[in-house]
């Protein structure tokens, strides 16, 4: 066997966890094995504290390594002390009690000395004079100088590290500084038009690309900036191109929008100001061609507009003709009224800035350069021609002269602009008339509800005229306004159409006049629901003195019994007229007649006679027609 080499074999035990259970299906439980502290806590209970070590048993058994033997006696000795050493302690923490036991007999000893030591009374410390050794460097104060050293090493690494990270951020700082003129124009071509002209590199400004015909050039030239000197501090805001665009560009430009009136009764509607912007100031970020250029462009396109404008107002033919003087143009869309449309040498004041215009005039410029641009002919063979039917067609299904010229004509830029001037006019002239009725006259209430969804040329009011306490029976006066351009289309609720012009004067008498028919259809709608009778009604009276706005209203109510009836005469001018009439026999100073003798005619209704109305007491007029008819009606009880 001594031929064979020898084998290594690992033992270890088959489970390292101890079962604690076995189910009846075979499952065997495990117990969880012990943790550090909890196998420490296990091993200290088996330490015995009252057993000496091992080197004091051998310096008692002497240098020879045997222990004496001093007879029978001494050996029994032994063995009964050895069973008293070896005695188990009667509970875990036995000889933990013990350990504890001695420190604190040991901390009561110590502070005995040195209260002793402290109140000086019995002792006394003096210090003893030694010469100083030299101190021992313990293995932490080692541990802790070589863990000096090794932090000085990484501090110096990364000291060099930052140090190379620094020079390197420079270094990519100076090349941002100085930037390729090649990489700098590759920039300005991403956002600008640009071609090479011999050794020129030109770019181009103008609105050619989305329709535009102005016949300014608007080009730019890129050149290289050599203005600065490297061997000095380069600045930040270097950049190593310039463009020089045309001197007639340079500055700033915008188109003001003023509507007018020169009657100080609503004062100034609004301006706009188109295109306006602040002084030019380069973003962070953005180089400061970008800015330069933008500013250039937006002047040429407000030269662009201008032009355009000042063509269409002379070729306009008006009533009134516009007049372009230098830099302003000057319509006048309604008599007696003064509209500036152009003005740009005025100074910016505290003006009401029309929003919605605003929008509308962009609009209106975007679809003027999209119809030059859409307005190229298609080829189309010469006999059928694109267009309407009818135009193709004689005899009487044909189109006439009239309706051609309405299809083929087209508005010109100045022309809707004006158009909307005129609504924006008139919309604020119709709510500055309703306005100032509804402040002025609180019997009956005027109410307008405006639409939010309005077309450019047209808006919608609904009014209502209701007394204060009584909306429900009340309800017969409802309009509805269409504002226009020019005139105000009036829809009455029963389908009436009437068409107002611009003037301010012809609305507010439509609606004084509305206004007092209100009343005489509210004193019906009360009739029938008191139970009164109407006897007549009409919406134009033809006696009485003549109004100078609209017709005055009246109306005749009989009571439920026919003893009393109320006469109702309202004009837009006069006023409110209330006449009762009372029967015969209650008319005192009625002179007697020879021809009515008999006493049936007594119950016959006497003459009017007119009620004093402001004496009467109430808070509207259709409050005092019920108190009034309250009073006269018989009581049921």
């Amino acid at each position: 066997m001594s031929g064979v080499r020898a084998v290594r074999i690992s033992i270890e035990s088959a489970c390292e966890k101890q079962v604690q259970e076995v189910g009846l299906d075979g499952t065997e439980t495990y117990l969880q094995p012990l943790s550090m502290s909890q196998n420490l806590a296990r091993l200290a209970q088996r330490i015995d504290f009252s057993q000496g070590s091992g080197s004091e048993e051998e310096e008692a058994a002497g240098p020879d390594g045997d222990a004496p033997d001093w007879g029978g006696a001494g050996a029994d000795q032994d063995d009964e002390e050895g069973l008293v050493k070896f005695q188990p302690s009667l509970w875990p923490w036995d000889s933990v009690r013990n350990n504890l036991r001695s420190a604190l007999t040991e901390m009561c000893v110590l502070y005995d000395v040195l209260s002793i030591v402290r109140d000086k009374k019995f002792m006394t410390l003096d210090p003893v004079s030694q010469d100083a050794l030299p101190p021992k460097q313990s293995p932490q104060t080692l541990q802790l100088i070589s863990k000096k050293k090794s932090l000085a090493g990484a501090a110096q690494i990364l000291l060099k590290g930052a140090e190379r990270l620094t020079k390197s951020v420079a270094e990519n700082q100076e090349n941002k500084l100085q930037r390729d003129f090649n990489s700098e124009l590759l920039r300005l071509r991403q956002h600008w038009k640009l071609r090479k002209v011999g050794d020129k590199i030109l770019g181009d400004l103008s609105y050619r690309s989305a329709g535009s015909l102005f016949p300014h050039h608007g080009t730019f030239e890129v050149i290289k900036n050599t203005d600065i000197d490297l061997d000095k501090k380069i600045p930040e805001d270097y950049c190593p191109l310039d463009v020089q665009i045309p001197s007639d560009l340079e500055g700033s430009a915008y188109i003001k929008v003023s509507i007018q009136k020169q009657a100080p009764d609503i004062g100034d509607l609004g301006t706009v100001n188109l295109f306006k912007r602040p002084l030019p100031k380069s973003k962070p970020g953005s180089p400061h061609w970008q800015t330069k250029l933008e500013a250039a462009q937006n002047v040429l396109l407000c030269k662009e507009i201008f032009a355009q404008l000042s063509r269409e107002a002379v070729q306009i033919k008006s009533q009134i003709p516009h007049i372009v003087v230098k830099n302003q143009i000057i319509s006048q869309p309604f008599p007696n009224d003064k509209k500036s449309q152009k003005c740009a040498t005025e100074k910016p004041g505290q003006e009401d800035h029309l929003y919605v215009l605003e929008h509308n005039l962009h609009l209106l410029i975007r679809e003027f350069h999209k119809q030059t641009l859409s307005s190229i002919v298609m080829p189309h063979p010469a006999s059928a021609p694109f267009g309407h039917k009818r135009m193709r067609l004689s005899g009487p299904q044909a189109f006439d002269k009239n309706e051609i010229n309405s299809i083929q004509s087209t508005e010109g830029l100045l022309e809707k602009i004006i158009k909307q001037a005129k609504h924006i006019f008139l919309r604020s002239r119709t709510a500055a008339t309703i306005d100032s009725l509804a402040s002025r006259i609180e019997d009956p209430q005027i109410q307008a509800h405006w639409s939010n969804i309005n077309d450019v040329y047209e808006s919608s009011v609904k009014v209502l005229i209701t007394s204060q306490g009584y909306e429900q029976i009340c309800k017969s006066i409802q309009l509805q306004l269409n504002i226009g351009v020019e005139q105000v289309r009036v829809v009455h609720r029963d389908g009436r159409v009437i068409m107002l012009s611009h003037q301010e004067q012809e609305l507010q008498d439509f609606l004084l006049s509305q206004m007092s028919q209100h009343q005489v259809h509210a004193v019906q709608q009360l009739a029938k629901v008191m139970g009164w009778q109407v006897l007549s009604f009409s919406n134009h009276v033809g006696l009485g003195p003549i109004e100078s706005i609209g017709n005055a209203s009246a109306i005749t109510v009989a009571s439920p019994s026919g003893d009393y009836a109320i006469s109702v005469r309202n004009g837009p001018e006069s006023g409110s007229k209330i006449m009762v009439q009372f029967p015969r026999n209650q008319c005192k100073d009625l002179p007697k007649s020879d021809v009515l003798q008999d006493s049936k005619w007594s119950h016959l209704r006497g003459p009017f006679k007119e009620v004093q109305w402001n004496k009467m007491e109430g808070r509207n007029f259709v409050y005092k027609m019920e108190l009034l008819m309250s009073a006269l009606s018989p009581c049921l009880l």
